[in-house]
C-alpha cells in the first residue's frame, strides 16, 4: 500500500513539474539565433526570437493597448585599467497594436508597417529583425577580443502610465528574454559570426 502511495506522489511531483515547465514556457521570449555581418558599411545583426504572449498581455491588446518590444545589442570593450566602453550598439523597438474594427494587428518597425490576420503570424514577424545597422560609438579593432549582449523584453516604459503602475512587480506584464552575453572578435565579410541556440 505505501509503494502505492509512493508511486502516486512521484508521478504527481511529475506533472506539476512537467506542468511548471510548460507554463514558463508558454509566456516568453527566446532567442533562436544571431548573426552579425560585415558589410560596406559596417556591421549589421541579424536576431530570430520566439515571442508568446500570456493571456494579460493578449487581453490588453484587445483593448487598444500598444505593446513595444525592444532588441538590443551591445558591443563592450572590457578593459581592465579602466571602465568599459560600449563600442557599438543597435537597439530596436517595435509597437504591436490590435484593430478591433478591422480585426487585425499591426507591426509598427522602424523600416515598415504591416498588418497581419492572426496575433501568430504578427509575433513571427516581430521576433525577425533582419541586417539592422550596428551604431559605432568607438573605433572597432579586428584584433579585439569584445563582450556581447543581446537581450529581447517587452518595454513598459512606453505603455500608458496606468498600465505601468499596474505592470510594476507584476510577473504578468514581465516579459523578456535571457541577457546572452558571450567574447567575440569582429567578424569578417568573410566569416560572419552565427550563433543558434537549441532550446
Amino acid at each position: 500500500m505505501w509503494r502505492m502511495r509512493l508511486l502516486l506522489n512521484a508521478n504527481l511531483i511529475f506533472l506539476l513539474l512537467t506542468l511548471s515547465v510548460v507554463v514558463a514556457q508558454a509566456e516568453s521570449i527566446q532567442i533562436r539565433s544571431v548573426n552579425l555581418a560585415a558589410v560596406e558599411q559596417g556591421y549589421e545583426i541579424s536576431v530570430d526570437s520566439e515571442i508568446v504572449l500570456n493571456a494579460t498581455l493578449e487581453q490588453a491588446l484587445e483593448k487598444g493597448i500598444v505593446l513595444y518590444f525592444a532588441t538590443k545589442f551591445s558591443l563592450i570593450d572590457s578593459r581592465w585599467y579602466w571602465l568599459n566602453d560600449e563600442v557599438a550598439r543597435a537597439k530596436v523597438r517595435v509597437g504591436l497594436r490590435y484593430y478591433a474594427l478591422t480585426r487585425q494587428y499591426r507591426l509598427n518597425h522602424p523600416a515598415f508597417s504591416r498588418s497581419f490576420n492572426t496575433l501568430q503570424e504578427a509575433l513571427q514577424v516581430l521576433g525577425q529583425l533582419h541586417d539592422y545597422p550596428l551604431t559605432i560609438k568607438s573605433e572597432l579593432k579586428q584584433d579585439v577580443d569584445y563582450i556581447a549582449s543581446l537581450r529581447v523584453w517587452l518595454d513598459l516604459t512606453r505603455m500608458p502610465k496606468p498600465f505601468q503602475v499596474e505592470a510594476l512587480g507584476s510577473k504578468k506584464w514581465d516579459l523578456t528574454s535571457d541577457r546572452l552575453e558571450w567574447h567575440m572578435k569582429l567578424p569578417t565579410p568573410e566569416q560572419p559570426l552565427q550563433i543558434k541556440y537549441h532550446q
